[in-house]
């Protein structure tokens, strides 16, 4: 489980805002997207989503000393 809520550079299919949760919380990436589809279709998952993606920052590149 990840320590920190970041955006991966990686691995991510759209903003990489389930990568992130997922990576976070320790759960499987397809799963987290599979949840956010559901909620989309019978909750406000796309507001969620778009929020979310603006909250949680990208993470630092590879090449960027911390």
């Amino acid at each position: 489980m990840a320590s920190v809520l970041v955006r991966p550079r990686s691995g991510k299919v759209l903003a990489g805002v389930c990568a992130a949760l997922a990576d976070r919380f320790g759960i499987s990436r397809g799963l987290v997207r599979v949840a956010f589809v559901l909620f989309g279709l019978f909750g406000l998952g796309e507001l969620a989503y778009i929020v979310l993606w603006i909250l949680i920052p990208k993470a630092p590149s590879a090449g960027r000393a911390a």
